[in-house]
């Protein structure tokens, strides 16, 4: 991996919480980081605080504002997919029509990480932040149209983030960039959480840490198709070992973000 200061690095969701801190992070140790998120003056906000290389705005709810935000990036050596949703009521859809947890956490995400994987130069890296809550998908009902429940929404959009890396880790043999997911850490003390039903149980600098890792750490240069709790390798729920679930849940992905 190159040095810090060589790399450009996107951090999506940076306007707050542990992409916020992430970013002045890496900006701290010289690399040309680009943040990200929906509202131009709270991006603003966090690009000056951070001195930030680039500002992006653009609504992970909207396919469409991630197109034209991959659009406008012409090179990245790393790609963090930070943001996302907490549990959300039912009903609540994205602008394409879909269940907004699922189509903010997962497909944004496998959407802006296609369209830039041909702009990442090797050697790369590509970190998904996820969750150690997880839940399994029913290719049924992927939008949860029958019993929806918001911590089911949000705990199977997590486990199709983990799906999802191990596949594309495996779509990426010959290719010298790994993608990894991690759950940086539990009940991080973030607007999200602090929202929530529940109280926070662990600070934004352990996510950080656990996170930074993933981006910098040179020992995880050939390290592949793994999830993370904290810093250190775990197992996911087993659906993300299941071959036929990854490649259903590719192949659905495509279909719903137009990219079959």
């Amino acid at each position: 991996m190159r040095p810090s200061e060589e790399q450009t690095i996107l951090v999506t969701g940076s306007t707050d919480g542990l992409g916020r801190r992430l970013a002045a992070e890496l900006a701290e140790r010289g690399a040309s980081v680009l943040v990200h998120g929906r509202d131009p003056a709270r991006v603003e906000a966090a690009a000056s605080e951070v001195g930030a290389a680039g500002a992006f705005v653009a609504d992970l709810a909207s396919l469409d504002q991630v197109r034209r935000l991959a659009a406008e990036i012409d090179q990245l050596d790393t790609l963090v997919n930070n943001a996302g949703l907490g549990m959300v009521e039912p009903g609540m859809q994205s602008a394409d029509g879909y269940q907004l947890t699922f189509a903010v956490n997962h497909l944004s995400h496998f959407l802006l990480t296609q369209l830039l994987l041909p702009k990442l130069r090797e050697p790369g890296r590509i970190v998904n932040v996820a969750s150690v809550g997880q839940a399994p998908l029913d290719f049924d009902d992927l939008m949860l149209d029958h019993g929806y429940e918001p911590f089911r929404a949000y705990a199977q959009s997590k486990l199709a983030q983990i799906l999802f890396t191990i596949e594309l880790a495996e779509r990426l043999d010959g290719r010298h960039v790994t993608v990894n997911a991690l759950h940086p850490a539990t009940l991080m003390d973030t607007k999200m959480v602090r929202e929530g039903p529940a109280s926070p149980m662990s600070s934004v600098e352990e996510g950080v840490e656990a996170t930074l890792r993933l981006v910098t750490d040179p020992d995880l240069d050939d390290v592949s198709g793994r999830f993370f709790d904290g810093t250190r390798e775990s197992r996911a729920h087993a659906q993300a070992y299941d071959a036929d679930a990854r490649r259903r849940l590719w192949d659905e992905s495509e279909r719903l973000t137009g990219l079959s």
